[in-house]
């Protein structure tokens, strides 16, 4: 059974959260349509084959049947049409690109069957998903919280999925764990190594598909997070993008943001992400204008 996924770190103050013992199924994705083709011609849900500059991606997060994961836990299509409204925000000179980014490995507080503390979501979940970001012409991004799982063996697991022109994927490493270790009692870690390893694969999948560019997102809400990120090297038709994740008050964000966008390597993008729930404790959620100031521009903003 899928765990409901941990709450987020509380990136400012980079102390992990506990996690939840407990694994109750998320709640079903129905849907009765015929889930749409993909772009024609293998491009874009939008157009072309490039991301950048054309696109402003904005997207939501989500896992179904779990609001505190993000937006898109249910009512997808009223979802996509306020997440279409929101990028409009941050068109800014751009062509605004929505992105749904559904959580399909989820780090959980108890081992599981294989031991790996983490579960997934099954394919007829992620077919729902896809059938809705396809008829309202959005991205799809697969997330991947791999517990103490192998993060490239998770990746490849979804190859039927990234084959496709439309779908992108997203890598959450504070709950890739390490044996012995339980996500959420503490930090999970990657390098820029295994971020490459990732982004190569993408790159071959785009070369062997003949695929449009493809979306790679990696989390980041602290330093320790990722370790050597200069490793992390250019790779034909991947768009690699670093979501900084940091939670609090608006000064704290503007501090994170900083301090995990000064020195971004050649091959990385800069992303931005906000908490409808967690931010707003510490005073108002920053506004498009507000985002679209920091230095360098966030080219994918995403709201959980």
């Amino acid at each position: 059974m899928l765990a409901v996924g941990l709450l987020c770190l509380a990136a400012c103050s980079d102390t992990p959260s506990p996690a939840p013992a407990g694994s109750p199924s998320p709640t079903p994705v129905r849907s009765t349509a015929t889930p749409p083709p993909p772009p024609a011609d293998g491009e874009l849900p939008r157009g072309g084959r490039v991301i950048f500059p054309k696109y402003q991606l904005v997207g939501y997060v989500g896992l179904p049947g779990s609001p505190a994961l993000g937006p898109l836990d249910k009512d997808l299509d009223a979802k996509a049409a306020k997440l279409e409204k929101l990028a409009q925000a941050y068109a800014a000179g751009r062509t605004p690109q929505p992105v749904m980014e559904l959580i399909a490995v989820v780090a959980r507080g108890s081992r599981g069957k294989d031991g790996m503390y983490r579960g997934r979501l099954e394919d007829s979940a992620i077919e729902q998903y896809l059938a809705v970001a396809r008829k309202h012409k959005m991205l799809l991004l697969l997330d991947i919280q791999p517990g103490r799982a192998k993060i490239l063996p998770e990746v490849k697991r979804l190859e039927r999925w990234l084959k496709e022109p439309d779908v992108g994927l997203a890598f959450d490493p504070e709950w890739a764990v390490g044996p012995g270790q339980v996500p959420g009692r503490v930090f999970g870690h990657t390098t820029g190594a295994e971020l490459d390893s990732i982004a190569a694969y993408l790159s071959g999948l785009v070369t062997a598909n003949d695929l449009p560019e493809k979306v790679f997102v990696f989390h980041q809400l602290s330093a320790r997070i990722v370790s050597n990120e200069k490793a992390l090297k250019p790779h034909p038709g991947v768009v690699t993008i670093k979501s900084v994740d940091g939670i609090g008050a608006r000064t704290d964000k503007l501090k994170t943001w900083v301090k995990l966008t000064t020195s971004l390597p050649p091959a990385v993008h800069a992303g931005f992400k906000l908490f409808y729930t967690e931010d707003t404790r510490h005073g108002p959620l920053m506004t498009p204008p507000q985002v679209l100031a920091l230095k360098p521009r966030p080219e994918l903003v995403i709201y959980e």
